[in-house]
């Protein structure tokens, strides 16, 4: 049997389909099911989203690309960022929810909100 766990290849795009899948595969074969509730996700996503925070808490700002950051601190920040995805994508799944779409209606619905104006002129954001 294959073990859908390996490692995947880095340069194939994953998709929020295949998380989806994989993350209700890996909750239904523990049992997992019945505490995927999606209060029960939503307070575990709240709980990641303050760990990732904590990583930039006293850093002041930070340079795109963190050119600053050493190996371990940027493989701690993707495991974060990570479990963050993981239960954003598990919430909008046991909400009957096509994230993907959802995120996809929304860029739409901001570009109306916020058209493009000519830099020179005033900003949307003034």
């Amino acid at each position: 049997m294959e073990n859908s766990y390996d490692c995947p290849n880095k340069s194939k795009d994953v998709s929020l389909k295949e998380l989806r899948d994989r993350l209700a595969e890996f909750a239904e074969v523990r049992g997992w099911d019945k505490y995927h509730s999606p209060r029960n996700l939503l307070l575990a996503l709240v709980g990641e989203v303050g760990e990732l925070s904590e990583i930039f808490q006293w850093k002041g700002e930070v340079a795109k690309g963190l050119p600053n950051w050493t190996a371990d601190d940027k493989e701690h920040l993707e495991e974060e960022l990570s479990d963050v995805l993981l239960y954003l994508v598990r919430l909008a799944d046991v909400c009957g929810l096509d994230l993907g779409q959802a995120a996809l209606t929304k860029i739409i619905k901001n570009a109306r909100k916020y058209p493009v104006v000519n830099l020179k002129t005033k900003s949307n954001y003034n």
